[in-house]
């Protein structure tokens, strides 16, 4: 019988079985959709060898005036300034206290350091910087440590020296002073504890629903050169571009002409539109209880006047639908708020109301604050239950992956998610836990210039598609506690640690079959339709697998007991004066139904499949029908 050609729809389908999924794709991994065909997504390199401690959820490009291209990165340790491939550590002090004589406490042969200070505050995991202190048993502790909480002692902590002491003894003089960064956050969600935190009885009797904390999440954004950051529940601070990367931020409570600022918000944005600073979910005036659904603006062109006059456009307004306010996002002409089931527009009218909310859509969901991206003016997030999308109307986004998604996914750590675009190559990716992970190793693709969807596995903890840089940016994380950021679309490997390594890449087919399953069919022959464009090494390659079945819900059959086999590889023989590579492989598949799988995992090797051509024959009705 004639050839048969496998040209597939474009995309991946999982929301129906294998079988009725013919001519489309079930499975993927690192494999984009172009021009309707797949392809391997492009390669990660790292941006230096420098890293960073703390698991980043945040970041920020900017250019300053005076040329300097900036990268802020918030984790829940630190907050950093990327520049030419150094993090510069800017985190702001939270306290500076002058400790009691000889605060330090040693014992022979160990690095453990006791320090007292009957000051609070301060909390497991924290940071501390101390100078002015003399040499105590052969140990000049002047430096940042990191604390470690002494038990239920509440004025004693741990740190450890770079090398053991040589005494018993105490000392330190009595002039050390102590700076306190701010309080670290946790790297992921805690889970709700106690009775009534989960399925009915859930918990111990008596004790009550309780978190320690919120994962630490900041928001930043540039108020001109400068930079404005906050960590979701506490204050805003600001970094001036006119200072040394080695200066500290600071809170813009604390700066001359400061009037009503927040001291609490859950995330905070500058508007295009006359320039305003809001802060989301903050506190009201006078009060320092944080209002989950209260939003509040300063003065036009100017982040340190909150209190509303009649000579100035500071103010707030509150909102009604929901219960705390998730995200917000800036598109055209206007802010778009999201609560846990709502979105609001917020538009500009001047005064005397200033800004002016109007609800857009109710009984809608997000995600997590990280869960929202703009891409060509369109709005688009991940839901607790299904994916949307904001146009001036909001709608439910068509997906062709959505209960493979929802049925594979650890939404306990919903605060994880994030979204962000990838503008050169027209899609939106969404990073979530799967099911049995607490950390991100899940994405999925939205082609929203082919409405088409892929997905695949990859440990990314925050993402950036910024013009200002030659590709987008993502936050790697390391299980020594240190970070790093990565260059995506970036040649063809894996490079993230500075060691280079493949890119296993994989696209199989759905079933497909012959008379519609009517007959068996026997392949002797593949041609495949592929090109190696983009390889940097002279003969890239790829394996090529049919995997035939019986019938769509039996099992695999095993060629190799047919005396055949199922796989071959395709190489690129050629490169001009057209590309050339393997024109054509010879297999021994026998089955009813039959699945295309196509993958690479080769240094150097990229790939975009077309459309194949099996050399099938009718090979009778034996078997079970």
């Amino acid at each position: 019988m004639p050839l048969k050609k496998l040209q597939q729809k474009a995309g991946v389908n999982r929301e129906n079985t294998r079988y009725t999924n013919e001519n489309g794709y079930y499975v993927s991994d690192k494999v984009r959709f172009r021009q309707g065909t797949p392809e391997c997504i492009g390669g990660w390199q790292r941006l230096s060898a420098s890293t960073f401690l703390g698991v980043c959820r945040s970041l920020w490009n900017w250019v300053t005036l005076g040329g300097q291209n900036l990268l802020g990165v918030g984790t829940n340790l630190k907050f950093y300034i990327e520049n030419g491939g150094l993090y510069y550590d800017v985190t702001p002090i939270r306290a500076t206290n002058t400790l009691g004589s000889n605060p330090f406490a040693t014992v022979n042969g160990s690095k453990t350091v006791t320090v007292t200070d009957a000051t609070t505050g301060y909390k497991n995991g924290d940071f501390v910087t101390f100078s002015g202190a003399t040499t105590v048993a052969g140990l000049d502790l002047n430096g940042e440590y990191q604390i470690t909480l002494s038990g239920t002692v509440t004025t004693q902590y741990t740190i450890q020296a770079a090398s053991a002491a040589n005494a018993t003894t105490t000392g330190g003089g009595a002039s050390v002073l102590a700076k306190y960064q701010l309080n670290v956050g946790t790297a992921y969600a805690i889970p709700l504890v106690g009775w009534g935190a989960g399925a009915w009885g859930a918990g111990p009797w008596g004790v009550g629903a309780s978190s320690n904390e919120q994962m630490r999440i900041w928001s930043q954004t540039n108020f001109g050169q400068d930079l404005l950051f906050a960590p979701n529940g506490g204050e805003i601070y600001v970094w001036k571009a006119a200072d040394l990367l080695s200066t500290r931020g600071k809170a813009i409570s604390s700066l001359p002409g400061a009037s009503s600022t927040p001291v609490i918000q859950s995330s905070i944005l500058v508007s295009d539109a006359s320039r305003f600073t809001f802060a989301f979910g903050c506190n009201d005036y006078g009060e320092t209880t944080q209002n989950p659904m209260l939003i509040r603006w300063s003065d036009q062109e100017d982040y340190l006047e909150w209190f509303p006059a009649a000579t100035n456009q500071a103010g707030s307004l509150q909102l009604s639908h929901g219960s705390k306010i998730v995200t917000a996002i800036q598109s055209r002409q206007e802010i778009l708020v999201l609560t846990d089931t709502s979105i609001y527009s917020l538009q500009y009218q001047g005064p005397p109301a200033v800004w002016g909310a109007q609800i857009m859509g109710d009984n809608v969901s997000i995600a997590g604050q990280n869960a929202a991206a703009l891409a060509t003016g369109v709005v688009y997030w991940m839901g607790v239950d299904k994916f949307y999308k904001y146009d001036g109307r909001v709608q439910t986004l068509r997906c062709d992956l959505r209960q493979f998604i929802y049925e594979d996914i650890n939404l306990a750590q919903a605060d994880q998610i994030f979204a962000s675009t990838n503008e050169g190559f027209n899609e939106v990716w969404f990073f979530y836990c799967s099911a049995n992970s607490t950390t991100v190793d899940r994405y999925v693709i939205y082609n929203y210039l082919e409405d088409v969807w892929s997905y695949g596995t990859m440990a990314r903890t925050a993402w950036l598609d910024s013009g200002l840089r030659n590709y987008p940016m993502a936050a790697t994380y390391q299980p020594n506690t240190t970070g790093n950021v990565v260059y995506h679309e970036f040649g063809t490997d894996d490079n993230a640690t500075g060691t280079t390594l493949p890119i296993n890449a994989i696209i199989e087919t759905a079933e497909f079959d012959i008379d519609d399953g009517d007959r068996f069919g026997f392949v002797w022959r593949i041609l495949p339709d592929i090109t190696f464009r983009g390889s940097t090494i002279d003969s890239p390659q790829a394996t090529m697998t049919l995997i035939p079945m019986q019938n769509s819900g039996s099992g695999y059959n095993d060629p190799i007991s047919l005396g055949g086999n199922s796989d071959a590889t395709i190489v690129r023989t050629a490169t001009v004066p057209i590309e050339q590579f393997t024109g054509q492989v010879y297999v021994r598949v026998r089955g009813r139904q039959m699945i295309l799988k196509l993958e690479s995992n080769q240094i150097g090797c990229t790939w975009q499949l077309g459309s194949p051509r099996l050399d099938i024959r009718q090979d009778g009705r034996r078997g079970n029908s």
